[in-house]
């Protein structure tokens, strides 16, 4: 356990929960930059940041397909909304079909945030959570809702082609959807969806497959694709470094 590094994630309320699917807050206490690394989970951030090295800045993180080893510089903090992809289009009102594996900053007056709110994780979530209830429109489309609804609830194991029967949008525009709005393919999230629900049961100390992979080696291969270790080494998850397993752990 790295005590250096504390982290906390809430989910929100109901107001915002079809476009939310967290909020949270980390803090590097250390003088030293900490080591973590980023796996796919299909979710994309909007992170306020600041450092001694580092000023307040914003920035919008796209959807992530591979794993990266990344720094966390020393006495870093930060506050994080994690969106569900449909909140693209809907409450940030653009594409991250530019920003796949990468990110993109923000005007630092974001959302009227300010390098001193960081200090209170509560405030930054009302205030998200009251800015976010002002950008939901009127108006959505329903057929959108129900294809992230059916993608999560069946953990990314849906066709395409029973998405397409179940909600009357055809597999061509689903797939054209995706592509424009995240700068992926549906089966490419899909697979995402999967690992992060295997995830889940890693964190219990499931190694084997509870989800529909065809043999053991085929988990291991797609959870090494995603997290760059085995099951069991990311189990272990030494020095906190994947961060969303140790949250996952925490639940």
């Amino acid at each position: 356990m790295d005590h250096d590094f504390q982290f906390h994630f809430i989910e929100p309320d109901q107001s915002i929960s079809d476009f939310v699917e967290n909020l949270g807050t980390f803090h590097n206490h250390s003088d030293e930059a900490k080591e973590v690394v980023i796996i796919p989970d299909g979710r994309v951030d909007l992170f306020f940041m600041q450092s001694p090295s580092e000023p307040f800045h914003v920035a919008l993180i796209g959807l992530e397909t591979y794993p990266e080893q990344r720094q966390i510089l020393p006495q870093t903090q930060a506050f994080v909304v994690s969106f569900k992809p449909i909140a693209v289009e809907y409450i940030l009102n653009t594409t991250i079909a530019d920003v796949l594996n990468t990110a993109k900053k923000l005007p630092q007056d974001f959302w009227g945030f300010k390098a001193e709110d960081l200090q209170d994780f509560g405030l930054c979530c009302t205030k998200a959570i009251q800015k976010i209830r002002e950008l939901v429109p009127q108006k959505t489309d329903e057929r959108k809702h129900q294809l992230f609804e059916l993608m999560y609830a069946s953990r990314g194991e849906i066709s395409v082609k029973d998405l397409s029967e179940k909600i009357g949008w055809s597999s061509r525009q689903i797939n054209r959807y995706f592509t424009k709005q995240l700068g992926l393919s549906l089966k490419a999230y899909s697979t995402i969806l999967r690992f992060r629900a295997s995830l889940e049961h890693i964190a219990k100390g499931k190694l084997f497959p509870e989800l529909n992979y065809t043999d053991q080696n085929h988990f291991i291969k797609e959870v090494k694709k995603f997290s760059g270790v085995a099951p069991k080494e990311l189990s272990k998850n030494k020095n906190d470094r994947f961060i969303l397993l140790s949250v996952l752990k925490g639940q």
